[in-house]
């Protein structure tokens, strides 16, 4: 009797911490979804804003230094990852032209403002806005619209990265700064990826990277980073 009662309270927390883990993934996965959104539609039609993308050397000092070639390999390597995720980003997908970029110019630094809002006050528990209530609720505005008249798109995808490398004296700074004791940092990945419906505004799914590894200079790890940042992407159905 008492084995069998023991097996029914281990099975019953087993059950309990089973729920508890699963409602935990659940709420973690629900952070990066808009309320009510979990798919888009398989007849909906996707457009790919070119990824605002800039790459910094980081000097002795801790001074950052834009790199002009860095970041054109780092546009590359991204452009040619989005090229090879067809069946993740669908078949109905839309690119922008450079004339169009220019023309947008300020709905992509619209979206960075409001990706690092995303960022700082919902992704980080630590700054939330009480009017929020914890959810995935913000919109890029009525401006978003000029872009669904450009190209007839349902909804949008945005992505900017900002990435940083130390330089060879920043690192032989780093290695004697060690040896008393002091420890400064080395370079970081910062990147923020939006879905964003066309017709209200809306960002509908959000994810964001930052971490001290990953290296948008190289194929391969910019391939990494790249499924990093549209990890959970939003399938069709």
């Amino acid at each position: 009797m008492k084995r069998r009662l023991l097996a029914r309270l281990q099975f019953c927390w087993i059950l309990c911490l089973g729920l508890l883990l699963g409602a935990s993934a659940f709420a973690q996965a629900s952070r990066n979804l808009a309320p009510g959104f979990t798919t888009r539609a398989l007849d909906s039609k996707l457009v790919v804003v070119s990824a605002d993308i800039e790459l910094f050397s980081i000097s002795a000092g801790g001074v950052m230094e834009s790199r002009a070639d860095w970041t054109a390999a780092a546009e590359g390597h991204f452009n040619n990852a989005l090229k090879s995720r067809e069946a993740q980003l669908g078949r109905n997908v839309t690119r922008l032209s450079e004339a169009d970029l220019d023309e947008l110019a300020e709905i992509n630094a619209l979206h960075g403002a409001v990706a690092q809002a995303i960022f700082s006050h919902h992704m980080l528990t630590i700054m939330p806005l009480p009017t929020k209530d914890g959810k995935l609720d913000w919109t890029m505005g009525d401006g978003i619209k000029s872009l669904r008249d450009k190209t007839g798109a349902d909804y949008a995808l945005f992505t900017r990265i900002r990435d940083s490398y130390a330089s060879a004296e920043r690192k032989a700074a780093m290695i004697a700064l060690a040896l008393f004791g002091v420890g400064i940092s080395g370079g970081f990945q910062v990147g923020y990826a939006s879905l964003v419906d066309l017709k209200t505004g809306q960002v509908v799914w959000f994810n964001h990277l930052l971490r001290a590894s990953g290296d948008m200079r190289e194929a391969k790890a910019a391939d990494e980073s790249f499924d990093a940042l549209l990890k959970g992407f939003p399938p069709l159905k």
